[in-house]
């Protein structure tokens, strides 16, 4: 007589520091031995069934796909009698341990016990027989007692239904494929949130994975995951996995080395207990973007896990090796884990409980936990702390000095150009300090639109600071052409509405170049986080400020304009010297000295110290504090020379040389400063 019992297999339970298990099923029972028996474990369909008869204990459940062709054959005691045997489930290594008498077998566990279906010569007849003083307990829960009966049938509960190598393959695709799928605008952290749940199911099918041997790696696209069996023994020994050598990378493999203390267990019971390790190797770093948006070494983040168990505060550090290519002099890697917030749905990289060792094309992380690990790549610049501390204090008060000065410039330009005939340079000089003024501003506020969780507002703040650097740019490369028109070609030649074609020009093109950028995409502005590396405490943080996202656009655009202008504007210079030397007046030596300076500001001359910090050493440091300065201080620097070729040119004792003067002096040779 079949009994059939609506026993539902409970999930494992937890697992304490010390790896104390109970068994999560236990079925006992009494058997009359007629006559020499044996136990036979074969496969059976999602459930336990225990069977009984005369010739032997049939034990059944589900099987390796290319095992189910086999089973395995144990012989019994040969004394006859009554015999108590018990059958333990242990969920967390997916185990059968049959105890009979004073007999113990591992159910499957010695493959030399396989026999394949077909080789015996013949097939005995089986003879049911009822198993007496039946009990079974599931989950640590009530001694259940059961009627007699030859066979039982264990029905398993979803969560402990077996899981096959195919099913693993399976979801590795489909996560796969939602890491190479192109992120939705605006998904953001939902995303994310989304993939890394994905990536929790599959931490939990491959805890309970059918495995073959003892380890096992699947996956062979984005996301491999390789599962490490672990038998305990009295005396632990550290466990060691080096991955397959990979090409056309930034990282060429990992190592993991794991301490013996992670598989200290109780001794004090018997029971069979495997520990398994999950390594989960990520070739994308799609699933850990933190709001600074920080780039880990050739986007390769690593996990580490004990299946069922919390590990922290190890007293032998966990050690991960990143084998790579010869890093950047400018880059330090920071050994980092990933820090997930279970309020906000996201996460952030920190470097607390691990320590970084680097040497040569390798990369040595040595933490206390297991969790997702990276390296993170950080800014490491040859400037001392103090220095950008000073650095950011010139341009902060640079800027806002700049901004007023280029104001007051304004207003008097404004008020004495109505005094003059010729007004076009004094227009031209009021509309780069306009220029100027919109930089300093948009600069001086761009950080604090980073710091606010309005994108939209960032990005708009990001496309007027990059309007207001192409405008003054292009006004620079203007005032080059107009003292090229006030040197090179006929004094008083005349231009039907050329102010108005040069405001076109000189406002409307740099309005043309970001419109179209931000047509293309609008993502293309928005915050742009500069790492920085905080020697205290191994921190990592970010100086974002609204700007370009794109570094192609900014190198192209930006940095191709400026090229432009500085090379013509250093031709329209070289010619402004010619003349200088063509007059040689005596007497007229600081006039002229002023009059360079002054030209050299206006044609934006000292920007050119922005491609000297890509030297290195105290000349890069150097070039850097004169760049900082001068540039913060253009506009005031522009209203100081304005003002001292003011005050020459009304000390003049005669007009022959106050006409000299203002020949040097891009406002043409008609508007007179004296």
């Amino acid at each position: 007589m079949k009994v059939l019992l609506l026993l539902l297999l409970s999930p494992l339970q937890g697992v304490g520091a010390s790896g104390h298990r109970e068994e999560d099923f236990c079925f006992c029972g009494d058997r009359n031995q007629t006559q020499n028996s044996s136990v036979i474990y074969e496969h059976g369909p999602a459930t336990i069934t225990i069977e009984n008869t005369a010739q032997a204990l049939i034990i059944k459940r589900p099987f390796l796909p290319n095992r189910r062709n086999s089973y395995h054959k144990y012989s019994l005691p040969p004394a006859l009698g009554r015999y108590r045997f018990c059958l333990y489930w242990f969920k967390a290594n997916r185990t059968l341990r049959l105890v009979y008498g004073k007999q113990s077998f591992l159910l499957g566990g010695d493959l030399s016990s396989s026999i394949t279906r077909g080789k015996e010569s013949q097939k005995t007849e089986q003879t049911s027989t009822p198993i007496f003083n039946v009990s079974c307990i599931s989950n640590g829960g009530k001694n259940t007692s059961l009627d007699s009966a030859s066979e039982y049938f264990f029905p398993a509960s979803p969560e402990s239904m077996p899981v096959w190598e195919q099913d693993v393959e399976e979801q590795l695709t489909a996560l796969d494929s939602l890491i190479a799928q192109p992120p939705a605008p605006a998904a953001g952290a939902t995303e994310q949130q989304m993939l890394r749940r994905k990536l929790g199911e599959l931490e939990k099918t491959l805890a309970k994975v059918e495995l073959e041997g003892q380890n096992q790696t699947f996956g062979k696209a984005t996301v491999q995951a390789t599962v490490l069996r672990v038998q305990p023994t009295w005396a632990p020994r550290h466990l060691a996995f080096a991955s397959q050598r990979e090409e056309g990378g930034e990282v060429h493999g990992f190592a993991v080395d794991l301490p013996s203390s992670l598989f200290v267990t109780a001794k004090e019971r018997e029971e069979v207990v495997e520990h398994r390790v999950l390594l989960m190797d990520i070739s994308s770093q799609t699933m850990f973007q933190d709001e600074n948006s920080s780039h880990v070494l050739g986007d390769k983040v690593i996990g580490i896990s004990l299946v069922d168990t919390v590990v922290a505060n190890l007293s032998d550090p966990v050690v991960l090796t990143f084998f790579h290519d010869q890093l950047p002099r400018n880059v330090t890697p920071l050994c980092v884990f990933w820090q997930e917030d279970t309020t906000a749905g996201s996460g952030s990289w920190d470097s607390y409980g691990c320590a970084t060792a680097t040497g040569g094309s390798q990369t040595d992380c040595r933490c206390n936990h297991l969790t997702y690990f990276a390296v993170l790549m950080v800014s490491s610049p040859e400037i001392a702390y103090i220095h950008r501390d000073y650095l950011s204090i010139i341009t902060y008060i640079g800027c806002l000095i700049s901004a007023l000065a280029s104001i007051c410039t304004i207003v008097f330009l404004y008020f004495r150009s109505k005094q003059r005939d010729q007004i076009t340079s004094m227009h031209i000089h009021m509309n780069l300090l306009g220029a100027i003024f919109l930089l300093d501003v948009t600069f001086l506020i761009s950080e604090h639109l980073a710091s606010s969780s309005n994108e939209a507002v960032c990005r708009a703040g990001g496309l007027f600071l990059h309007f207001s650097l192409l405008s003054c740019l292009t006004w620079m490369g203007i005032e080059g052409y107009n003292l090229y028109r006030l040197v090179i070609e006929v004094f008083n030649a005349y231009h039907d509405h050329f102010l108005l074609k040069l405001c076109l020009v000189g406002w409307g093109l740099p309005f043309f170049c970001v419109m179209l950028i931000f047509l293309a995409s609008w993502t293309n502005y928005g915050p742009f986080s500069i790492p920085v590396y905080e020697s205290v405490g191994g921190k990592s943080t970010n100086a974002t400020i609204c700007w370009i996202t794109s570094p192609l656009i900014h190198n192209v655009v930006n940095l191709g304009l400026f090229s432009l202008v500085f090379l013509f504007n250093s031709v329209m210079l070289g010619a402004m010297i010619r003349e200088i030397l063509r007059q040689n007046k005596k007497g007229h030596k600081l006039k002229h000295v002023l009059a360079l300076f002054g030209l050299s500001i206006l044609l934006g001359i000292p920007w050119v110290l922005v491609f000297f910090s890509f030297t290195s050493g105290v000349f890069r440091l150097v070039s850097l504090y004169i760049f900082t300065i001068i540039n913060s201080l253009q506009g005031f620097l522009i209203f100081l020379w304005y003002w001292t070729m003011v005050l020459q040119a009304r000390k003049s004792p005669d007009s022959q040389s106050s006409s000299d003067s203002v020949k040097l002096q891009p406002n043409s040779s008609q508007s007179h400063l004296g």
